[in-house]
């Protein structure tokens, strides 16, 4: 079996910066009760698993977020 090596690229278009999240200070969601926190770091909305903290965030520009909550009130997203 042939091993495989896979370089990892930018994405195009991703203009988003390595943030700082070490200092973060994250909300969750739904009183506490939800998987997901959130914390607003240098103009960008980050969310990641509480369950996982270490587990890579996602980072959202303003505009993305919005988008994102809109989608998921119109049910586009399962957020349970």
């Amino acid at each position: 079996m042939a091993e495989s090596i896979t370089q990892q690229r930018p994405l195009t278009g991703w203009d988003k910066p390595e943030l700082d999240l070490s200092n973060a200070q994250w909300q969750s969601t739904s009183g506490g009760l939800g998987d997901v926190q959130i914390a607003f770091v240098e103009g960008f909305i980050a969310m990641r698993n509480s369950a996982r903290p270490e587990s890579p965030s996602l980072i959202f520009t303003p505009a993305e977020w919005g988008a994102f909550v809109s989608g998921a009130r119109e049910g586009d997203f399962d957020l349970t």
